[in-house]
């Protein structure tokens, strides 16, 4: 089984919809209520939702790589 190396262990369904995500490796933030443009993926898209194959914009990072930073309110 493939482990995380962030705070939400690879596990989607520990995420809540309005996860904010960060990059650990360049910091690029994925915040739902953005989407993402480079993927084209939407406003309102939790990062669980994302394809498989979705990486960081900034860095190419995988989704592994990413962080919770925060949950809105």
């Amino acid at each position: 089984m493939k482990q995380f190396e962030g705070s939400y262990l690879g596990d989607d369904s520990r995420l809540p919809d309005d996860a904010v995500m960060e990059c650990k490796i360049c910091w690029r933030v994925y915040d739902p209520a953005q989407g993402c443009d480079y993927w084209q993926i939407p406003p309102g898209t939790p990062f669980s939702q994302l394809p498989d194959h979705w990486r960081c914009p900034e860095c190419d990072g995988a989704k592994d790589q990413f962080m919770v930073t925060q949950v809105q309110p």
